[in-house]
C-alpha cells in the first residue's frame, strides 16, 4: 500500500496545477473557472526513492455540508473529506496572492481536526522576493509552510523532497504474494448514461459523484480497487456529446481526454442508456471504437426502468447497430439494482485474454488451409487468388497477414469470410481482429489471363501478309489476272467463232 498524499483547499487555489506538477503528467484538467475538479483524481509519484500516491480534490466549501441541501458543492466537499480520511499526509493549498481568507480558516480547522501531518503549501509565489509578503498572513495557522508556484515551477524541487520525507514513515514493504496487476477499464458514453453509478456499483462504495445533472464528471478519474486477488482500475470519463453542440472549451477538453482514455485502456466499457434508447451519438461512438480497433463491450444501463414488453425491441435495436462489429458482447445491466453487473469484470478478463493471444505459424496455416478448402476464393477477371501462408504480425489486438499472389483478387466479402473462420477456428470471439492481405511479389505486367477456349491453329491472314512484307528478297510468282464471268464467256465465244471459220475454209 503506497503512502497517500491529499491536496486540499478552497476552490481555485491551484490544487490541480500542483497535482500535475507532482505526478509530472497533465492528468487533471486546469482552468481559470472555479470548481472544475469535482471527483477525487489519483496519481503516483516517485521522489528520493520514495513512491507515493497523490489525490487531487475539488474545492472545499465547509458551509455547503449544512446549507447546500444535497447539491453539487456538498458532494464535492464530501469527496474531499473522504480523501482526507484516506490520506496519510495532507497538503493544505492556499493562494499567496489573495492572502488569508475566512474560507481558508474554515478549511484549516477541518484539516487540523483530522490529526494528520499537514504541510501548508502557499501557491502563486513566483519568486523569493514575494515570499515575505505572501507568507505573512499564514504563519498564524501554525503549520509548516512551503512557498511554491505551480505555474512557473518555483519551489517545486524543495516541495517534492519535503513530501517524500513526510511520506517515508508510511511506506510499507510490498508483500511477496501481493495482488496481481489487473485491468485498466475505461467507462465511455453519453452524458448521464450512468457511468459513475456503474463504477460505484462495481467498486462497492460511492467513489464518484452521482447526479441527475448531465456533465457532472469532467476529469478522466482513475479509481483503483481489488477483487479476488486482482487489481482493477476504472477510468471514469466525462460524457461525450456531439461535436456540434459542444461550445464550452472545458467540455471540449473533457471529451478529448475521454476519447484518449479509451485508447490507453485495456478494455473499454461503452455505457448506453436503455431508457433513452439508441441515439445517433451512440452509433457514432460504436463506429469510432470499431474503427480504432478498441477492445470494448456494451453495457446497456437502466434496464430496470424498461418494461419487459420493450426488451425484445431494445435487443433488436442494439443487435442491428452492432452489425459492423458483431463480435462485441452486450450486457443488459442496472447500476441501481446491481442486475447483470457481476458479469462485467469476468467478461473484461476474457476480452483481454483474447487480445494478447499469440498463435504459432503452423496452427495458423492449418486454419487457413481448412478455411480455403471449405470455400474457395472467387474468380476475378478469370484469375483466382492463390494463398501462400498466414502469419501473426501483431497482438493487443491481434493482426494476421495473409500472403497471396495478388491482394486485389481478394474481395471484401471473402476477406470477411476468412476473418470469421479465423475467429471460429482460433477461438477469438470477442476481441477485435484484423485480417490483412499482402501480395507476396510484384504483379507481372505481361501476365496473360487464363482462357477456356481451344487455341487457334495457323496464323491470321494479316499476320501472313505482314510476314511477306518483312521478306522482300524472296520473289513471288506473278499470279494471273482474275477476270469476271462475262469476260470469260466472251473469250469462249470468240474462240468458238474462229474454229468454225477455219472449218469452212477447209
Amino acid at each position: 500500500m503506497l503512502p497517500i498524499i491529499a491536496l486540499l483547499g478552497r476552490p481555485n487555489v491551484g490544487k490541480s496545477s500542483l497535482f500535475n506538477r507532482l505526478v509530472r503528467q497533465n492528468k487533471a484538467i486546469t482552468h481559470d473557472l472555479p470548481g472544475v475538479t469535482r471527483d477525487r483524481i489519483y496519481g503516483e509519484a516517485t521522489e528520493d526513492e520514495v513512491r507515493f500516491a497523490v489525490i487531487d480534490t475539488g474545492g472545499m466549501l465547509p458551509d455547503a455540508a449544512e446549507h447546500d441541501g444535497g447539491g453539487m458543492d456538498r458532494s464535492v466537499f464530501q469527496q474531499a473529506v473522504e480523501a482526507l480520511d484516506e490520506a496519510d499526509v495532507a497538503l493544505f493549498v492556499v493562494d499567496g496572492r489573495d492572502g488569508m481568507t475566512g474560507l481558508d480558516q474554515a478549511v484549516s480547522e477541518k484539516i487540523r481536526a483530522s490529526g494528520k501531518p499537514v504541510l501548508l503549501v502557499v501557491n502563486k509565489v513566483d519568486g523569493p522576493e514575494q515570499e515575505a509578503k505572501a507568507l505573512a498572513d499564514f504563519h498564524a495557522l501554525g503549520f509548516e509552510i512551503a512557498p511554491v508556484s505551480a505555474a512557473h515551477g518555483y519551489g517545486l524541487s524543495d516541495l517534492r523532497l519535503r513530501v517524500a520525507e513526510l511520506a517515508r514513515p508510511f511506506v510499507q514493504p510490498a508483500p511477496a504474494d501481493g495482488p496481481e496487476l489487473g485491468l485498466k477499464l475505461c467507462m465511455l458514453g453519453r452524458p448521464n448514461a450512468g457511468k459513475s453509478s456503474l463504477v460505484n456499483a462495481l467498486v462497492g462504495e460511492a467513489r464518484q459523484i452521482v447526479s441527475d445533472i448531465a456533465g457532472t464528471t469532467r476529469d478522466s478519474v482513475d479509481i483503483g480497487f481489488e477483487k479476488d486477488g486482482r487489481r482493477y482500475t476504472f477510468v471514469d470519463t466525462a460524457g461525450v456529446r456531439r461535436r456540434a453542440v459542444i461550445t464550452d472549451h472545458l467540455e471540449k477538453l473533457s471529451v478529448f481526454r475521454a476519447l484518449s482514455s479509451s485508447k490507453r485502456a485495456d478494455v473499454t466499457i461503452l455505457v448506453l442508456d436503455a431508457v433513452q434508447g439508441l441515439s445517433h451519438q451512440d452509433k457514432r461512438l460504436i463506429a469510432y471504437l470499431a474503427e480504432q480497433r478498441t477492445p470494448f463491450m456494451v453495457a446497456v444501463n437502466k434496464v430496470d426502468l424498461v418494461h419487459k414488453t420493450r426488451m425484445d425491441e431494445l435487443r433488436a435495436a442494439y443487435e442491428e447497430a452492432l452489425r459492423i462489429c458483431a463480435h462485441v458482447p452486450v450486457l443488459y445491466v442496472s447500476a441501481l439494482t446491481g442486475a447483470g453487473t457481476g458479469k462485467i469484470l469476468s467478461l473484461a478478463e476474457e476480452i483481454r485474454r483474447e487480445c494478447v493471444i499469440r498463435i504459432g505459424t503452423g496452427q495458423l496455416n492449418r486454419a487457413m488451409a481448412e478455411a480455403i478448402t471449405k470455400h474457395q476464393p472467387p474468380v476475378i477477371k478469370r484469375r483466382r487468388a492463390k494463398f501462400y501462408y498466414l502469419t501473426q504480425a501483431d497482438e493487443d489486438p491481434p493482426m494476421f497477414v495473409f500472403f497471396v499472389n495478388d491482394s486485389e483478387l481478394v474481395t471484401s466479402a471473402y476477406g470477411k469470410y476468412l476473418e470469421g473462420q479465423l475467429r471460429k477456428l482460433l477461438g477469438i470471439r470477442k476481441a477485435p481482429l484484423a485480417a490483412v492481405f499482402r501480395s507476396s511479389h510484384e504483379k507481372k505486367e505481361a501476365e496473360r489471363p487464363l482462357t477456356n477456349r481451344a487455341p487457334r491453329l495457323g496464323k491470321d491472314r494479316r499476320d501472313m501478309a505482314a510476314a511477306k512484307e518483312d521478306k522482300p528478297h524472296q520473289s513471288a510468282k506473278p499470279k494471273p489476272a482474275r477476270t469476271s464471268g462475262k469476260a470469260r464467256a466472251g473469250s469462249k465465244a470468240a474462240a468458238g467463232a474462229k474454229t468454225a471459220a477455219a472449218r469452212r475454209k477447209g
